[in-house]
């Protein structure tokens, strides 16, 4: 028989942290809680303890979302008043949406969150609880010290009594590995070496992917918002919190931002708008009078007193007068608009009809035509149909 190869274990190497480096966090099974109708809800609880001075904060929940994570952890923060530089946690889903031990994925949201408060998330390797003993053996101590055999009529009750343990029971006790007194440890040496909390607690916002529809639109809270056209038919990340929407491509680089709308409304950015789907009457007056003005100088003083006779309608008709030059003539423009000046005809369909008959013979033109004062420079012409749209609102 050949000989049995000799194996050694090799011992788990112990590692400390320095006050404010680190706080390791998990779940565990809270205590239930049971209603004046006897219904009875399990509770997850939250643990995150500073791995320097074991000072620990918990608090139960009936969920274990990406939101109700957030709010525990800021919880804490605002609790120890500071900010460790890094959390441990585990590859619980509601904070990491590809375990990875190289490079995980951590939920947009908790990663917005870290960089609010300038913490860094760190996973730990999966399977492997021993990278956060700390908060292994501090989530048991809540759960056999803290809760064990208790129960409460409301989330409220417990989380009130965790708070009261902690500053009554975990926070007085000379840790068993330490051997110091935890809450003196932290206020004399960790409290001051945390980071500094923010102004004010994270904005809390609602995010999700959305499909680009073919206007150009995506949905969010039933409301409609414009993203670059290149996006059409893709998918992208969107973030709203009540007062703006933002916009993001799936590597989260910000692509569009909106002030949030009411339900069934749109909001549309025209540097969203492909340059070919810009129709001609959104030129504006002033725009289509300058592409008309090559037609001749008949064209040009009917389109101005058109205009100026029909008011908003007239831009629309400014559209349809340049497209002539695709059928007719520029002489035979200038001599229908030579006629309908004369005429005082202000519509294009006697102008069609004008150029379809052929009238080639210019009537004769009345003088008030020539100098009239309600034929206006061209520049202003923009300015009356932006008047004309202010009063009509």
């Amino acid at each position: 028989m050949g000989r049995l190869r000799a194996t050694t274990l090799l011992p788990v190497r112990r590692i400390e942290k320095g006050p404010g480096k680190e706080g390791q966090i998990d779940f565990g099974t809270g205590a239930r809680v049971i209603s004046q109708k006897g219904s009875r809800r399990k509770t997850h609880v939250f643990r995150i303890v500073l791995s320097y001075s074991r000072k620990g904060y918990s608090e139960s929940d009936f969920r274990q979302t990406a939101d109700s994570f957030i709010q525990c952890l800021e919880n804490s923060f605002w609790y120890f008043g500071g900010v460790p530089e890094v959390c441990v946690i585990d590859n619980l889903k509601a904070g990491v949406i590809e375990a990875d031990w190289f490079d995980p994925v951590i939920n947009p949201k908790l990663q917005a969150f870290a960089d609010y408060y300038g913490t860094v998330i760190m996973p730990t390797k999966p399977y492997t609880p021993r990278h956060k003993g700390k908060i292994e053996s501090g989530i048991n101590y809540v759960q056999s010290n803290a809760l064990k055999g208790k129960t409460f009529s409301s989330l409220t009750e417990q989380n009130a009594w965790l708070e009261h343990w902690e500053r009554s029971v975990a926070d007085k006790r000379i840790h068993g590995t330490t051997r110091k007194h935890v809450e003196k440890v932290f206020e004399e040496e960790e409290r001051s070496a945390l980071k500094p909390l923010p102004p004010c607690r994270f904005p809390f916002f609602n995010e999700a992917k959305r499909s680009v529809h073919r206007d150009g639109h995506i949905e969010v809270a039933k409301a409609y918002y414009s993203v670059p056209p290149e996006y059409t038919g893709r998918q992208v990340w969107a973030r709203w919190d009540g007062r703006l929407v933002r916009v993001y491509d799936m590597n989260f680089k910000q692509i569009a931002t909106h002030a949030q709308l009411e339900p069934g409304r749109f909001s549309s950015d025209e540097k969203h708008i492909h340059a070919r789907k810009f129709s001609k009457v959104e030129l504006g007056a002033e725009a289509l009078l300058k592409r008309v003005s090559w037609f001749g100088e008949h064209s040009q003083r009917w389109a101005k007193a058109m205009l100026e006779h029909r008011g908003i309608p007239g831009v629309r008709v400014l559209v349809g007068f340049e497209s002539l030059a695709k059928s007719y003539d520029i002489d035979q423009i200038e001599r229908a608009c030579e006629t309908a000046l004369s005429c005082g005809m202000f519509r294009l369909k006697p102008l069609r009809k004008l150029l379809k008959d052929g009238a080639s013979q210019p009537q004769e033109s009345f003088e008030f035509m020539s100098e009239h004062e309600i034929i206006r420079d061209m520049a202003s012409y923009g300015e009356v149909v932006r008047r004309a749209i202010g009063d009509g609102t």
